[in-house]
């Protein structure tokens, strides 16, 4: 039998704030030997259980806050002729876009006074790594408040592949996602890659994520080209 959804704090707005603040603080006080053990180890489990493949996009978000830093990763995707791009923030209540991103490519400090690349061709990637702040057992995500990814995920057709990637010390049993809220499609930490299975996240072997991702990205690009070429019926 699945399992009782908790109730949602009164004041769901407050207890996210609380909440984000807490999650954030607690990475930071992580260890820089602590942090670069965890993060060679989310690497070392992204490479395993994501379906990457040659001429992909893959977007990932500049490190924030001690976030997990995905560079020395997207170094090696590069090498394996993979392209890499970051999110650009249009105004509040809008979608972002990408842009393609390099080293050494221009940058510009956008809100929160996080980089994005300046010039450089807007992308649509296929998979994205998204920062986790806080995510719950049934893979929804809590951010920083704003909604970018929320409204950029829902209004992509295809829909990418939504990896989200943080640190196991930003577990929690619920972040009470509201109907706006997207889940992420795998969830991957120092611990391991998860998949939803029987309601719940569960940590499960690379190779068995990375296909269930393969066929997940397969079905989405089918579906979107059906769409695509499906015209609807005009009735007098």
């Amino acid at each position: 039998m699945k399992p009782r959804q908790a109730a949602a704090p009164p004041n769901l707005a407050i207890w996210r704030k609380g909440m984000r603040n807490e999650l954030i603080a607690r990475r930071q006080a992580a260890s820089p030997e602590q942090h670069q053990a965890w993060s060679l180890a989310i690497s070392l489990h992204l490479l395993r259980a994501v379906p990457w493949r040659e001429g992909i996009t893959v977007g990932f978000c500049w490190p924030y806050k001690a976030e997990y830093d995905a560079r020395p990763l997207l170094q090696s995707l590069r090498e394996r002729g993979m392209k890499c791009a970051l999110p650009v923030v249009q105004g509040p209540g809008q979608t972002m876009t990408f842009r393609h991103w390099t080293p050494g490519v221009e940058m510009a400090e956008g809100p929160l006074g996080i980089v994005y690349p300046v010039g450089t061709a807007h992308v649509d990637p296929q998979i994205v790594l998204i920062p986790l702040v806080g995510f719950g057992r049934i893979g929804d995500r809590l951010g920083y408040g704003g909604g970018y990814f929320d409204r950029t995920i829902a209004a992509w057709e295809p829909r990418p592949l939504c990896i989200g990637v943080g640190f196991e010390l930003s577990q929690l049993e619920t972040t009470f996602p509201q109907a706006h809220d997207v889940a992420m499609d795998a969830i991957i930490t120092e611990a391991g890659a998860r998949l939803l299975q029987d309601g719940n996240m569960t940590l499960l072997a690379p190779a068995l994520v990375r296909d269930k991702l393969a066929e997940l990205a397969l079905e989405r690009t089918q579906e979107a080209r059906f769409k695509a070429h499906t015209v609807p019926h005009s009735f007098p």
